[in-house]
Order: structure tokens, then C-alpha cells, then sequence
């Protein structure tokens, strides 16, 4: 099994190749640039420095969302186009799922949080539970995805009454708030592990492959959770025009 994977929902732009559970490449960047800029030279750089034949993809797994609505929708449209072309299925991995893949195996609760400005942030709560003497673990979620204000998360962290690991680019916005609002132990993530990365999109697309969690090109659709800024104030508007 080969899987190309990518990442573009958040700063980082990343992408990864992973075959047979073997992590051949993987290419991540978060410098000033936006993801159209280099989401596809990094691609293909991937693709000399390997010899990769895309031929031989079997799936592309992608972080599919929440995050940022541009890079959601950039890597969106690029997975789209190599699915078509090669005629091969999309692995849908939730951002904040492959966010916490960064920490598997961690014994306590993994929150990963991104900033989805006006005070709140896109996350979830997880888990990694043992499958069996031997085996490896297994990502359970606690909390699914969603958006909410960060007092709201921590007053779940804070009833659950168990240490948490914090990690994502909501972290440095929110680390006062934390600090001040947190009642349980917590941490926060290392820098190799505290941003998205396509390796991990990889490993967990690879888990999902496997039980047949994967849809064609036609309809893949990214997770926003919200709408955007432009949906947002249009909306705004035509309520402002229908009171009058």
C-alpha cells in the first residue's frame, strides 16, 4: 500500500509518502508563503527525490478539515485532481485526528487546538487506547471536533479531572488563557510535534484505509464546521435588510 499524503489546513504546509507503514518522505514548511505557492513544487520534489511513480498511488489521504478555509480548499482541489487523474480513492483524516496522531501512544488526554479567531478554537479531546499485549494503540475519541470559545474546552478538560497534553497553532495564542483557567496538570507538545504534519495524516489514512474509511474524488467535500468570514457578513447583511 503507498499513500501520498497531504496537509494544508493549517500554517504548515506538509506532505508525506508512506509505504507499506514505512515513511519514505515527507516535506513540511511554514515560511511566508501560502500553500498555493508550495503545496505543489513540495509535491514534486517529493517525487524526484524518491523516484516516486504516482502510478503506483494506491490513495491520497488529506487533513480534510477544520482549519483554514483557503488551505482547506487548496489541498482539497489538489487531492481531487491527482484522485481523478489516477482514478484512485480519497482518505478523508479530520484535521484534529491527525493532529493528535502526533502523540500516539501519549498515556493522558491529547487536546489539539487551532486558532478560529473571535476567541475560539477548532478542537477535540482524544485518547490512545492499547489494542492487546504486543499490539500498538488505537486513536479513541473523547470530544469529536468542533469550534467553540477556549473557556468552553477547558471547563471539559477541567471536570474530566485528567492531565491533558495541548498542541496546534492555537496554543501560543491561548497560553495565558491556560495558565489561568486550566485546573488540571497539562503540558505542551514538543516542536517537532506540535504543528500538522502529512506523516501523520499518512499513518492514520494508512489505519483508515485499511478498514475502508475512504470516498471517490466526486465526493470528497472539506469539514469547515463553520462558515466563513465572507458567509459570515452576508448573512449579517440580508438579516440587517429583512428587520427594516
Amino acid at each position: 500500500m503507498k499513500i501520498l499524503a497531504l496537509d494544508s489546513s493549517g500554517l504548515v504546509a506538509s506532505v508525506a509518502v508512506m509505504e507499506d507503514d514505512i515513511l519514505t518522505a515527507e516535506y513540511n514548511i511554514q515560511h511566508k508563503k501560502t500553500h498555493s505557492q508550495t503545496l505543489l513544487p513540495m509535491m514534486d520534489e517529493i517525487r524526484k527525490m524518491i523516484n516516486l511513480d504516482v502510478a503506483s498511488l494506491d490513495a491520497v489521504a488529506l487533513a480534510a478539515g477544520p482549519g483554514s478555509f483557503t488551505g482547506l480548499r487548496i489541498g482539497s482541489a489538489t487531492a481531487k485532481g491527482l484522485g481523478l487523474a489516477l482514478d484512485i480513492p480519497l482518505v478523508e483524516v479530520p484535521t484534529l485526528e491527525g493532529l493528535a496522531y502526533n502523540i500516539y501512544g501519549f498515556r493522558d488526554y491529547v487536546c489539539p487546538m487551532m486558532d478560529a479567531r473571535r476567541g475560539q478554537v477548532y478542537t477535540g479531546i482524544y485518547k490512545f487506547e492499547k489494542e492487546g499485549s504486543g499490539a500498538g494503540y488505537q486513536l479513541v475519541t473523547v470530544k469529536g471536533q468542533c469550534a467553540m470559545p477556549i473557556e468552553e474546552i477547558v471547563g471539559i478538560l477541567n471536570e474530566m479531572g485528567h492531565e491533558v497534553i495541548f498542541l496546534g497553532d492555537g496554543v501560543p495564542v491561548f497560553q495565558e488563557k491556560l495558565a489561568n483557567l486550566m485546573k488540571v496538570g497539562y503540558s505542551f507538545a514538543p516542536a517537532h510535534m506540535n504543528r500538522q504534519r502529512a506523516a501523520s495524516i499518512a499513518a492514520l489514512g494508512g489505519v483508515y484505509y485499511r478498514l475502508g474509511k475512504k470516498v471517490s474524488s466526486q465526493d470528497h467535500v472539506p469539514i469547515y464546521l463553520r462558515s466563513s468570514q465572507a458567509e459570515r457578513e452576508r448573512k449579517e447583511r440580508e438579516e440587517k435588510q429583512g428587520s427594516k
